[in-house]
């Protein structure tokens, strides 16, 4: 994995190198800085400079949608994110990833309503029934949210939907079995173990996880600080020490 890195690094650098001017290259530079380095400062710097190299870009703009609503700043992600709809209006990932800032941003009707035109374009698309899966949780819906999770054809997000939705429901045993084919999973998806922990208040199994998605560099640890299903590890200091870690501000 290492090697890998290395060698994606060492051909982004050169690509850079080769056209300082070439907007795929600082996407790719962005994600190296997020997912390697924890430089989302870094990261969020080489997005806009894609952008304004090649504001048409969808992903681009995407990108950059991201890494602002990861830094909190949701005015700034929401009008990314229509944007991207707006330059590729058939694309479904773009309104998963706007209904999916809306939904960080506790903006759950407009989320779903987004959402759902993802839908229109892709029956399938996992990500949306991920993000529509997490609304109704948040909306306490786990009822309805079991329908969507069942279309989820990731095994690791799936049984981390239905270890939140069951244990919504108070239907603990179902939680702890679904928790537990989740952990066939662990090492590449401590970040999802991370969230059944914390929406189940159980913050030293949570913290637990934590350490280790940071030990593997997991993706989904760019939402620490503003997933709301984490919500409830907030008020505990080792929160604050680990977006510290994570060279996110507090």
């Amino acid at each position: 994995m290492e090697e890998g890195r290395r060698l994606a690094r060492d051909a982004v650098e050169r690509a850079l190198s080769l056209n300082p001017n070439l907007a795929k290259a600082h996407i790719e530079m962005g994600r190296l800085k997020q997912q390697i380095d924890f430089d989302w400062v870094g990261a969020d710097a080489s997005f806009q400079r894609a952008i304004s190299l090649e504001p048409g870009n969808p992903e681009g703009v995407r990108m950059a949608a991201w890494s602002a609503a990861m830094f909190g700043r949701f005015d700034e992600a929401v009008q990314l994110g229509r944007r991207a709809v707006d330059l590729d209006p058939l694309d479904e990932e773009s309104c998963w990833s706007l209904g999916q800032i809306e939904r960080l941003n506790g903006q759950l009707d407009q989320a779903a309503a987004d959402g759902k035109k993802g839908l229109e374009l892709d029956p399938d698309s996992a990500g949306v029934h991920i993000l529509l899966s997490q609304i109704y949780l948040m909306q306490g819906r786990p009822q309805d949210a079991l329908p969507e999770i069942e279309r989820i054809h990731y095994p690791s997000y799936r049984a981390c939907l239905y270890a939140l939705a069951y244990h919504a429901l108070g239907w603990e045993k179902d939680s702890d079995a679904a928790l537990s084919e989740l952990m066939k999973y662990h090492a590449s998806s401590a970040s999802e173990i991370v969230a059944v922990y914390a929406f189940r208040n159980q913050p030293d199994k949570a913290f637990e996880w934590l350490d280790r998605a940071y030990a593997q560099h997991d993706l989904n640890l760019n939402w620490t600080k503003v997933d709301p299903l984490l919500r409830n590890l907030h008020n505990d200091p080792r929160f604050a020490a680990f977006l510290k870690k994570l060279n996110l501000p507090n």
